[in-house]
C-alpha cells in the first residue's frame, strides 16, 4: 500500500509539471519563422535571431535578402572566404554560395561552436544577438527600434520597424528588409 502511494505521488507531481510546463509554453509569444517570410523580432532584441529560418548552400532561402543580411553580418565580422581574405562588401549579394558557405564555417569555427558546417542554423544566427546594441527608439511592440551590429571588423546600424521586421543597408546604402521570400539587395 505505501509504494503505491508513493507511485501516486510521484505520477501526481510529474503531471503536475507537465501541464506547468505546457501553459508556460504556450503562454510565451509567438516565434518568428521564415514562413512569416521575414527576418523578425518582439519586446527584447536579445533574442530575435535564435528563432529564424535556415539558411545554406543551395538552400530554399537563396537567393534572399536575409541572406544579404547574414552576408553583411559575415562583412562585419570580418570571416575568411574562399580567396582566404576577410569578406568583404563586394561579396553581398544575396546568394548563398560556396564563398558564403566557407565564410559561415570560418566565423562558427572562431566563434567555437558545437557545428562548424557553414549552415546558418538557430545557434549560429542567434549568437548574433549579443553582438547587437540598441541606438534609440523603443522595444516595445508596435515602436521602431534602431540598432547596431557590432562586429569584430565592423560595424553597421539596423532598424527594427512597427511590424518586427529587421531593415539594414545593402552594399550600396539601400535600405533593405530582411525577408526570405524577397530579393532586392545588391
Amino acid at each position: 500500500m505505501r509504494n503505491r502511494s508513493t507511485r501516486t505521488r510521484i505520477m501526481a507531481a510529474l503531471a503536475g509539471a507537465l501541464a506547468a510546463t505546457s501553459l508556460a509554453v504556450s503562454a510565451t509569444p509567438a516565434a518568428a519563422k521564415a514562413s512569416d517570410g521575414y527576418v523578425r523580432g518582439y519586446d527584447t532584441y536579445a533574442d530575435d535571431w535564435g528563432d529564424e529560418g535556415v539558411l545554406k548552400y543551395n538552400g530554399t532561402y537563396s537567393p534572399s535578402n536575409a541572406v544579404c543580411l547574414w552576408q553583411k553580418i559575415l562583412w562585419a565580422e570580418g570571416a575568411t572566404e574562399l580567396d582566404g581574405t576577410p569578406f568583404d562588401a563586394a561579396d553581398i549579394d544575396g546568394v548563398f554560395g560556396r564563398n558564403t558557405e566557407l565564410a559561415t564555417s570560418s566565423l562558427q569555427g572562431r566563434w567555437n561552436m558545437d557545428y562548424v558546417d557553414g549552415i546558418v542554423g538557430t545557434s549560429t544566427f542567434g549568437r548574433t544577438d549579443a553582438k547587437l546594441g540598441a541606438t534609440g527608439g523603443s522595444d516595445g511592440r508596435g515602436k521602431t527600434l534602431y540598432l547596431t551590429y557590432f562586429g569584430a571588423r565592423h560595424t553597421f546600424d539596423l532598424t527594427r520597424d512597427t511590424e518586427g521586421r529587421y531593415r539594414f543597408p545593402d552594399r550600396n546604402g539601400n535600405w533593405q528588409t530582411a525577408g526570405y521570400n524577397t530579393w532586392t539587395c545588391s
